[in-house]
Parts: C-alpha cells; structure tokens; sequence
C-alpha cells in the first residue's frame, strides 16, 4: 500500500471518534459513478478545497485493482459513449484507460432476426471519428482511483458500510438534551458499520440499485423486473472485431462489442430458464450457439438491395466469427427502476441509486456519469453564491436537469424491449420499416446517433 493510501486509512480509523468528524460531502458507493463524482469534484477550482468522504468496503479502494495486460478481458465492461469519454478527459482519467487496453469503435449495425430490415451506423454520419469506446468496468473504476489520488484535494476513504444515516436538527430547534456539537447543528449523521460516525452537509448516494442512502432518506422508486436473464462473457476471433454488433432475436438482443485485439464481448438476453441452459452447457455448444444467433440462426440475413443500398460501406455484413470462449459467463436478472425522487434534505442520488434501465444500449453507466457531472456543477453553482450545498432548492436544479434526460432514455430502451419481445406478423413488419427508415433517412440516423452519443437531443428530424 502506498504512503498516501495508508495515511487515508489510518485517517479513517481515527474518525471513529464519538463525536465523529464533518464534511462537506460524504458518497457513499466508490464505484465507478462515485469515484467519477469525487474526481469531478476534484477537478474543479469552486470544489476542490471541498472535504470529501468516500465510504465503501470494495477491497480495490484499499490495495487497488491489479489489471494485467495478459489476462484475458473480464467480462463485465462499459460501453463508454463520447459525451462520457469528454467527461473523463476534463477530470483527467482517460489518459489512465488508454494506458490499459480498449476498443473504440466507428460503426454500428444492428439488425432483426426476421431478415426484414437492418441499420448501419457510422461514425462520419454526425462528422465524429468514433461511436464509443468499449472498456472493462476494472480499467474504468482503475482509471479513476488513479486519476484522483494524482488530485491534491480533501479526501478520506472508509471501508465501512453505512448503517443509519439522520439530519440533526438545526440550531434553531436544539433543545436541553442535545449532545451533538454546535458544528454539526442541522448536518446529516451518518453511522458507519465499523462504528465511526461523521457528518456532512451533502451525501450522495452513489450506491447501486439496492441504495442504503435511499432507503434511508424514505425516497421511493417505482418500476418492475424484465422476465429477462442477460449472459455476459468474453469471446475471442480470429481477427479483430472493430465493430459493434446487435441482433434482435424473438427472446431478446444480442451484442458482440469488441474489447480490443482479438477479443470481444457477448451480451446475450433471453428467458431465465433458457439463460441457466446457455450457462451450463458445454463452451463449444455455447460458442455454436452464439455463432447461430448472430448469423442464420432464427432466420435470414436481410438483403441490402432492398433497401437501395450501393456502397460497400452501407451493405448488410455478417460478424466475425467466435472461435473461443476465454471467460466464465455471468448470469444476472434484468429490470428497469426510477427513484421517485433524486433529491431530499442533505441528500442526492445518482447512477443506478436513482434509475437503472435495460443494457441494450450500454447506457446505464453513462447516464451514471452524466448524473455525477451535472450534480458536481450544481455544487459549484452553490459554492460561488455561497449557498449551502445540501439544501433541497439548490438540489432540485440537479433534479430538473437529469430526471428529463434519463427519463426519456430509459422510456426509448424500456419501448425498445417491449416491443423485440414479441413475435407478431405485423409488428414484425413495423419493425423491419423502422430499422429501414433509420438506414434510409439521413436526419433520423443523424440524431438517433447523436442521441445515443450522449448529446441528448431526442431522436427526431434535426
């Protein structure tokens, strides 16, 4: 462990004092969305002289993440969007993903079972020389704990799990019987499971779907379980794929997103029971399966002359063969949910604490990021006014904002769902257009590129 890491910890041994230490913002969840809030934090002139605390168990914030550049890809990765690689470059930690291995990517084609219709999607469309960039979840959240222990700024890390948090009440309703010291009059408490305790005047809640600061701040969410399983497991080509890939199969999408050199990643969905199936049968047998459902399996490749195409370029392509699977593959539920609210007193959530949607488009971790920068840029605005920064009108504007753009993107992928799981004549018919109509009119596939890169403008004709 290096000096600056063993000082923060023994920094948070100490804060386990009775009366407990304060902060100005206290995140609780130290994956890649916290880590991106506390660096963003970090990056900033207005925030960072802010005192931070981080509170999360995850051993990697307390050894780091060992990535060796000869293992073979973790299946568990990040479709990292152009809004959200900007975002990474201003905060400083996308030099620390490319010195790690990735895969940017310029083109996209996606297409439907039925042989009726398929889009391809270009780079140069919209005048940018990349759609996203495909990175490992390990390399992202290593990318940031590097990127913020390089930033001179006030932070503290506690490998502890939080156990209550509560607002103190305020000077002006302190009665006889209250213990609490005059600093922290009106601050959230919050009590860690290592018995520590400290203060501060904003938590966010950047800790999963199952949020321990949401259920503790009584903020209710709405929403419902898919009766979907996703498989996700790394595979390796012959050659290189530097193209993302996705078929809608009568059962859900599959995706075959490259991940660099000659490897790439499936998200394969499907029914639960079929998905435990795929789980346990043999890597050959899966390997065969995965080839079938991304080239003839269900039915036909579409016919680009149909749909006038001319160039190369535009032209129905079938996906690199999958010769070997080098990973485990990892079975998880699927679902869609929204927190009713994103903010309370002295509280705000982000990523999947407040929403989490359908991994069709890769989406859910950059709205995630998206939350974190826009909140980060709410506390500046507060800073410079000199308002306090855990009071509801100040972190409504946060609210506002993100509600809209994750609302909107999470009714596009839960539409996107529903209607690829089911197999029906005419809808089938109506789908093959869309897909078409996408390919054939250059300002709907301008803006649903746009859209899908982050520039959330809503995918109409520009």
């Amino acid at each position: 462990m290096n000096s600056l890491l063993l000082q923060q910890f023994q920094q948070s041994k100490t804060n386990g004092s009775t009366n407990g230490d304060q902060y100005d913002i206290a995140i609780v969840g130290g994956g890649m969305v916290g880590m991106a809030m506390a660096c963003s934090l970090a990056s900033m002139p207005l925030t960072k002289q802010l005192s931070i605390a981080i509170i999360d168990r995850n051993p990697a914030l307390k050894s780091g993440t060992s990535i060796k550049k000869v293992d073979f890809p973790d299946p568990r990765v990040s479709t990292v969007t152009p809004a959200s690689i900007s975002f990474f470059k201003d905060i400083g930690a996308w030099d620390y993903v490319q010195q790690h291995r990735h895969a940017y990517f310029d083109k996209m084609q996606v297409w439907d079972y039925t042989g009726l219709g398929y889009t391809k999607y270009h780079a140069r469309d919209v005048s940018k020389e990349l759609l996203g960039c495909v990175v490992e979840n390990k390399v992202l959240h290593s990318s940031l704990f590097s990127c913020l222990q390089k930033n001179d700024c006030r932070k503290t890390i506690h490998p502890a799990n939080l156990t209550s948090m509560s607002l103190q009440p305020s000077s002006s309703s302190v009665g006889m019987a209250d213990s609490s010291s005059p600093s922290s009059k009106g601050l959230a408490k919050l009590e860690l499971s290592d018995g520590s305790r400290l203060y501060a005047k904003l938590v966010v809640g950047a800790d999963g779907s199952k949020s321990e600061v949401r259920n503790l701040a009584g903020i209710k969410e709405s929403g419902q379980k898919y009766s979907q399983n996703a498989i996700i497991c790394t595979v390796e080509h012959i050659v290189e794929n530097r193209c993302a890939w996705q078929r809608f199969l009568p059962t859900g999408p599959i995706a075959l997103l490259p991940i660099g050199e000659k490897y790439s990643n499936i998200v394969w969905t499907m029914d639960p029971k079929e998905s435990l199936e795929r789980k346990l049968i043999s890597e050959d047998d899966f390997v065969k399966a995965v080839n079938g459902a991304l080239d003839y399996g269900y039915g036909p490749h579409p016919k680009s002359s149909l749909f006038g195409e001319f160039s190369a370029s535009g032209c129905f392509e079938v996906p690199p063969k999958v010769v070997k699977l080098v990973s485990e593959r990892m079975v998880f539920p699927l679902s869609i949910m929204h927190a009713d609210a994103y903010v309370a007193k002295r509280v705000a959530l982000i990523g999947d604490a407040a929403h989490t949607v359908h991994p069709l488009a890769g989406q859910g971790v950059n709205l995630g990021f998206g939350d974190a920068f826009a909140l980060s840029k709410v506390i500046a605005d507060g800073v410079a006014v000199g308002s306090d920064i855990g009071e509801v009108t100040l972190l409504k504007k946060f609210e506002v904002e993100r509600r809209v753009a994750n609302s909107t993107m999470m009714t596009i992928l839960d539409g996107f769902q529903k209607a690829y799981t089911v197999d029906f004549g005419p809808l089938n018919i109506l789908r093959a257009a869309a897909f078409n109509a996408a390919n054939l009119i250059p300002p709907l596939k301008r803006n649903i590129i746009s859209y899908a890169s982050g520039e959330m403008r809503f995918p109409l004709f520009a």
